[in-house]
């Protein structure tokens, strides 16, 4: 079996694979790589050391059977027999569901999550997102911490278990998208810097070093980080990419980095003869990001709009702390103006950033499902002190209001685990560093952070505490009981419409009208010949929807359609669906 690793500025390199060690030869061919043979089979544990250091994994590992600081292991991927044969599923037209493999079953495993997919058949989604599964130390963990971009965390149950998963979900019709993460990598585990410049000084993030996308060596970064991509799609039949925190891939070689990966993903969609997309998650508030490389663009086929859920949250709940504070002072309106143009920073000014932040998005150009429009994620739930989620926060009813504007807006709705029956279960920031010295700075860090917000040291969970991730593990009974049940049945009427009704997926922003009243808070747009309200008031609103006949498609609370006046009556706290004929 032939080995190679690049390690360009190593004088010497030698492979241990299976207990027997080899030296490595320089490649001709490709300056910085070394390259050698041995005899290896599925599983077999192999490692490189450089000018005779310590043996240290492989920076293109498939699996860690003994975690970040094991050797590696051989993973012969043609083995696994797939059961299914999959053609593939579009983001158009697409219900995202984000999922946390640890605490999505009480086992977090990737199996036992897989036993659970026919309820997300049922619910109507059409695309998992799982959390990142590259390796992480200790056994829980968020992810975004993870090393050994190639592999599967093994507590999860390894590159096997992984493509169980994918293989249960295509056999329900559903896609799977993976949560990678290209801006950092954790701290401990991390031997990439051992092998070569995969990180520069040049640049700085909030997790340390930047990736080397723009400094020498940064061409062996970029395929490093492009391959990995693609080996996800390819290897393990993935259908899409969420791409973590792209505003941290400080690039400034002409073609970014963003441009390169969406170039391969789109040339290997052509290979495969099946779909292929990319999702970032983007603080820039640049249409070009998403805008269609032969347009200018980035080409990356969809982002995270957080300007939507942060209006969303504000007029659901009305904080008004850190970057809510932009959308806090008029929230309907805010709601109103995202709905319509995407962006509600589009050139604006920021108080949270203290500058203007954003551009214009061309409504002609760029269609609304590039947008993924969210009440709840796990960064705006899990960063909150106590993890406490929206069902925590609001009535049952303004839930179902969240729900109706979210799975009737322009935007590709996603769902966070267990939104969709209001789960009383928190969602809290965990980890299980076994270095005892960035457990403590974790555990501290984490305190001081909130302390700063006036929470109180003990109020804030122990992030290395078990008890921290066992309380935010899913509840699989609560959607038997009320209002839980009710609240579920009512996401599944939902979803059930934007399937239903083609103007419900509608791609152009510009056909959207809005009309609201911050005051009275409520809101109402018109999609086609769909009309969508909600009243987020305790009162009832007698809200103008003209004088088109029109007939109710779902109400969270019973409401007649409109009469004469034009005028459709919601109670309070309730959302509603009609069809104009």
């Amino acid at each position: 079996m032939q080995f190679e690793v690049w390690a360009p500025q190593a004088g010497r390199a030698t492979l241990t694979c299976d207990g027997v060690t080899r030296a490595l030869e320089r490649d001709p061919e490709r300056p910085g790589w070394w390259r050698g043979e041995a005899e290896a089979r599925d599983g077999s544990r192999y490692g490189f050391a450089l000018d005779d250091g310590p043996v240290r994994p492989d920076p293109r590992s498939r699996r860690q059977p003994d975690g970040p600081d094991g050797l590696s292991a051989v993973v012969d991927h043609g083995r696994y027999a797939w059961r299914v044969e999959w053609a593939g599923r579009p983001l158009p037209g697409a219900v995202l569901y984000e999922l946390h493999v640890g605490t999505y079953t009480r086992e977090g495993t990737l199996d036992a999550a897989a036993d659970r997919l026919g309820h997300l058949a049922e619910l109507g989604v059409t695309h998992v997102e799982l959390m990142p599964v590259c390796p992480f130390p200790g056994r829980h963990g968020w992810g975004y911490e993870g090393v050994s971009l190639w592999a599967v965390h093994e507590p999860y149950g390894g590159p096997e278990a992984l493509k169980r998963f994918v293989d249960r979900a295509h056999e329900l019709g559903l896609g799977v998208v993976l949560d990678v993460v290209h801006n950092h990598l954790g701290p401990s585990g991390n031997y990439l810097p051992a092998f070569g410049p995969y990180f520069t000084d040049a640049h700085h993030t909030p997790w340390g070093a930047a990736v080397n996308l723009d400094a020498p060596g940064s061409d062996e970064v970029r395929a490093y980080l492009v391959q990995s991509a693609l080996a996800w799609l390819r290897d393990y039949r993935i259908d899409g990419l969420r791409l973590d925190a792209v505003h941290a891939l400080v690039d400034t070689r002409a073609c970014h980095y963003l441009e390169e990966l969406s170039t391969a993903v789109d040339a290997l969609a052509t290979d495969l003869d099946r779909p292929l997309f990319l999702i970032a998650e983007s603080d820039l508030n640049d249409p070009r990001v998403i805008t269609p490389r032969a347009e200018g663009g980035l080409g990356v086929h969809a982002q995270w709009n957080d300007d939507f859920h942060h209006a969303l949250h504000t007029a659901l709940t009305g904080e008004s702390q850190g970057y809510y504070a932009d959308f806090a002072r008029a929230p309907l309106a805010a709601l109103a103006k995202t709905l319509t143009r995407g962006y509600f920073h589009d050139g604006t000014y920021s108080s949270f950033r203290g500058r203007s932040h954003g551009r214009p998005l061309d409504r002609s150009r760029v269609a609304a499902h590039r947008l993924t429009g969210y009440s709840q994620t796990h960064d705006q739930v899990g960063n909150r002190a106590q993890g406490d989620r929206l069902s925590a926060l609001v009535s049952p009813g303004l839930a179902a209001c969240a729900a109706t504007l979210t799975l009737a807006s322009p935007f590709t709705p996603m769902l966070f685990m267990g939104e969709e029956w209001a789960a009383g279960t928190p969602w809290q920031f965990f980890t299980d560093h076994t270095d005892p010295e960035l457990a403590e700075a974790v555990r501290r860090g984490r305190r001081r952070e909130f302390a700063a917000h006036g929470w109180k040291e003990e109020e804030v969970p122990d992030p290395q505490d078990p008890a921290t991730r066992d309380r935010s593990c899913l509840d699989w009974s609560e959607p038997e009981r009320e209002p839980h049940a009710r609240v579920l049945a009512w996401y599944r009427r939902l979803i059930a419409l934007r399937h239903e009704q083609p103007d419900l997926t509608d791609p152009d922003l510009g056909d959207i009208k809005v009309a609201y009243d911050d005051e009275a808070r409520w809101l109402a747009f018109r999609r086609g010949d769909i009309r969508v309200a909600v009243n987020l008031g305790t009162e009832p609103a007698a809200i103008p929807l003209g004088n088109r006949p029109a007939r109710v498609l779902a109400a969270w609370e019973p409401v007649e359609a409109p009469g004469e006046d034009g005028a459709l009556r919601v109670p309070g706290e309730s959302g509603v669906v009609l069809l104009q004929e």
